[in-house]
């Protein structure tokens, strides 16, 4: 079995950009994830690449900035290639199929969360969870305080507007 859960802040910014052939979008990013303390060693830190395909890289790419907190679920890929100076480089990435933002662009950490899931032949679909209350009569939903930072959310977002069963 291969799979990988992150959870952890990006360094940087993440890049996009479109395959040439069938311009399929593709999303990079690292992930910093806090390795554990273990018999008197210094805590440190794992820098770890991730790459996301299809919609869900553009959500990536639009949504999520330097400092945001994400977890993220997928397979390690190893790889290689020559660089320049011919040298053989090795590589290990995340291949995402599901990504979390635990926290967003312009959003406190922790503040808002949403899931796009999918792989690189599916399309992303946001999910939400919103609890809902009357108010005197008007339906209040606490997803308008909740996804501060999600505000210019693609028209397919739909905020849950039944009662949850928990």
């Amino acid at each position: 079995m291969n799979q990988a859960i992150l959870i952890g802040g990006l360094p940087r910014d993440p890049e996009l950009s479109y395959t040439p052939n069938t311009q399929t979008a593709v999303c990079r990013f690292t992930v910093a994830v806090d390795r554990p303390r273990r018999n008197g060693e210094e805590t440190g830190t794992d820098y770890i690449r991730v790459v996301v395909w299809g919609r869900q890289a553009e959500n990536c790419d639009r949504y999520l900035s330097k400092g945001s907190k994400v977890a993220v679920q997928g397979r390690i890929e190893t790889g290689s290639y020559t660089n320049r100076e011919g040298q053989k480089v090795y590589t290990t990435e995340v291949i995402a199929n599901n990504v979390e933002f635990l926290s967003t662009r312009g959003s406190g950490q922790g503040a808002s969360r949403a899931t796009f899931a999918g792989g690189p032949d599916s399309p992303s679909m946001p999910v939400a969870m919103a609890e809902t209350q009357e108010t005197q009569g008007t339906a209040f939903s606490e997803t308008q305080e909740i996804a501060g930072g999600f505000e210019d959310l693609p028209d397919s977002f739909q905020a849950a507007e039944d009662d949850m069963p928990f």
